[in-house]
């Protein structure tokens, strides 16, 4: 059958032009997609040419990495500090951190978990002294010295940090032999003389506008963020080539730390007019020529009965931290013995609460005033105390680990007010030797309640009863100061 004709078309022109249209479109090029506008990161970096995913990944990774850089430098050079100094001596403080974390790593397997399991006392000493000797040398004797070097100050951080590179070195060559212990035991005295130097360096470097308050809290938060980091990269080598890699590590992190501390400025170094700081004035005899006569030497200021109540409070919850960082780590190897994995999950577990306490008490203390700093440092004692009652009487590692916490951040709490206090009592020539001379009283309360933690027999009710008692006669002791007594005899005149 015939097909019927098509009906007719009411527009004939309109035929023609949909044929065409549909040629047009089957010929013609796609048009080229808009392209993007590319901006600070981007425009040095643009992409991958070929679309992959393992290149898109690793070039998203680059410029995450880039931004985190930048965020990073410009939050150390924020407000002026760049510009001050305080940059410099920032990454010069940051490199100290990430050595000693290192440091940590390298000795965990070697000095610290053999002397743990030990049964006999020798190396139960020999590991007291390694840890106690840096704190006790520097303390009564190095400090002093460095409080009275006025010139090369630069240098003297270099100096030391080179020395822990050194040292390290041969620590790395003659891990298994004896002299790993004088080698751990120079990085340890030289790396406590740093954090001297430090505390005396710091005022020189202040930028306009922020206290010291802020700066010493943004420093240790900057050296918890490199040990941190650093640590975990060192438990990685460790893994992968033992403890002498995490000690090349340390002398890596030291080498570099080298010319970190030369980029600090030389206005460091300018001491004129600066004031020796003294705890308690030393009577002498008429015939006998006072300091002050002497030639060369520095005027003398007593510290103020608020720095020197500030400085019993941080020196008993230093006290705390101290017995608390070894003597949790010898009760976990003690009752962990043979579960090395257990053993590193419970030391995480205490080491990370210490840790938050520490961000924590100095979050806190930057957001203060400190009108009333005594109140303040009787209660934040007396929150230690009552953990560590908590601690003797329910006995466990998650008391531990609040103990840990409480303590982290009332130490750091109570480190922030000390340094408001000096700021706001002691004059600003006597400010570097203030700083000095209380850092080296805390490291040796540090070092009488790490010496307790070894001490003790690794029983949780045992030792948080002793440092409970040494925690109410430190703050019976800090009350009493607060009012112009005091529990020990007083000195004549």
């Amino acid at each position: 059958m015939a097909r019927p004709d098509p009906a007719p078309d009411p527009d004939p022109g309109r035929a023609g032009w949909s044929a065409g249209r549909r040629r047009d479109r089957d010929t013609r090029r796609p048009e080229p997609a808009p392209t993007r506008r590319l901006t600070g990161q981007d425009a040095d970096d643009p992409g991958p040419r070929k679309i992959t995913v393992t290149r898109v990944a690793a070039w998203r990774t680059r410029n995450l990495t880039r931004a985190g850089v930048r965020a990073f430098h410009r939050a150390a050079s924020a407000d002026g500090a760049d510009r001050s100094g305080l940059t410099a001596l920032t990454y010069a403080w940051m490199a100290n951190y990430a050595s000693d974390a290192a440091l940590a790593v390298a000795l965990a397997n070697t000095l610290f978990f053999s002397a743990a399991s030990a049964e006999s006392k020798d190396k139960v000493a020999l590991y007291l002294l390694i840890t106690v000797a840096p704190f006790a040398l520097v303390a009564p004797v190095i400090g002093p010295l460095l409080d009275r070097v006025q010139r090369g100050r630069r240098w003297a951080l270099a100096i030391s940090t080179a020395g822990q590179g050194v040292l390290a070195v041969v620590l790395a060559l003659f891990m298994d032999t004896w002299a790993l212990y004088p080698a751990a035991l120079g990085i340890l005295v030289l790396s406590k003389s740093f954090g001297v130097l430090k505390a005396a360096v710091t005022p020189r470097v202040l930028p306009p506008g922020i206290t010291l308050v802020t700066t010493n809290s943004r420093l240790t938060v900057f050296g918890l963020v490199a040990s941190g980091v650093f640590g975990g990269i060192a438990a990685g080598v460790s893994y992968l080539a033992g403890s002498p890699g995490a000690a090349w590590l340390t002398a890596g992190i030291c080498f570099a730390g080298i010319w970190l501390c030369l980029r600090i400025p030389r206005w460091v170094e300018v001491t004129e007019g600066e004031m020796e700081t003294v705890l308690i004035p030393r009577p002498r005899t008429a015939a006998e020529p006072g300091r002050r006569d002497r030639p060369g030497a520095r005027p003398r200021v007593r510290m103020s009965r608020h720095v020197v109540t500030a400085l019993w409070a941080n020196g008993t919850i230093r006290a705390l931290t101290g017995f608390l960082t070894l003597f949790a780590a010898f009760v976990v190897k003690a009752q962990t013995e043979g579960t090395p994995g257990r053993q590193l999950l419970l030391l995480g577990v205490v080491g990370a609460a210490a840790g938050a306490g520490g961000f924590l008490g100095n979050a806190l203390g930057a957001r203060r005033r400190f009108d009333r700093p005594d109140l303040l440092l009787i209660t934040a004692l007396c929150a230690a105390l009552a953990s560590t009652v908590t601690a003797a009487l329910v006995v466990g590692l998650a008391t531990a680990a609040v103990v840990g916490l409480v303590g982290a951040t009332a130490s750091a709490l109570l480190k922030v007010c000390l340094d408001a206090v000096v700021q706001r009592d002691m004059p600003e020539a006597a400010r570097a030797s203030a700083f000095g001379r209380s850092e080296t009283i805390l490291q040796l309360t540090w070092v009488f309640g790490g010496t307790l933690g070894v001490l003790l027999p690794p029983t949780w009710w045992i030792g948080f009863t002793v440092i409970s008692a040494v925690l109410v006669i430190g703050t019976v002791q800090t009350v009493m100061t607060s009012r112009g007594r005091s529990l020990l005899p007083r000195r004549p005149a």
